[in-house]
């Protein structure tokens, strides 16, 4: 038969051989990184609040916490969450992003404030003299 060709080639499906599927986890990329070079425990996130560099611009969420330089976030969305670990918090600027909660710990207790844009206030420390930790940010606009 001219012009045909005979295979005895079978056809494998390629779906098992494929890339697999990618399944976000939400945790933070680079915390071990971040915690070894800065001391901040970075957990899981939504990708809308990350780690800035305070110098890098104004607008950006600023925590203050004793022994250590300042901690800058930037919001990139409307809505975000972060949670984290950071010791010895003592005060917050909100950026003009909307409302920020924050949650806090203090020995045994779970302390949560929320705070309007475009503001400055004592949190944690500041406010009862016990040493809190910084553990959740959500933003809302």
């Amino acid at each position: 038969m001219a012009g045909s060709q005979a295979s005895n080639a079978t056809a494998e499906p390629v779906a098992d051989t494929g890339p697999g599927y990618a399944v976000e986890d939400y945790n933070y990329p680079n915390a071990d990184k971040i915690l070894a070079e800065q001391g901040i425990l970075l957990k899981r996130g939504d990708g809308h609040i990350v780690l800035a560099d305070c110098r890098s611009e104004e607008n950006l969420l600023k925590f203050l916490a004793r022994d250590r330089a300042d901690v800058c976030f930037k919001v990139t969305g409307d809505k975000g969450f972060l949670t984290l670990e950071l010791k010895s918090v003592h005060g917050v600027r909100t950026d003009d992003s909307g409302s920020t909660h924050l949650a806090m710990t203090a020995e045994n207790d779970r302390v949560e404030y929320d705070i309007p844009a475009k503001t400055w206030e004592g949190v944690g420390e500041s406010v009862d003299g016990r040493e809190h930790v910084l553990v959740e940010i959500r933003v809302t606009g």
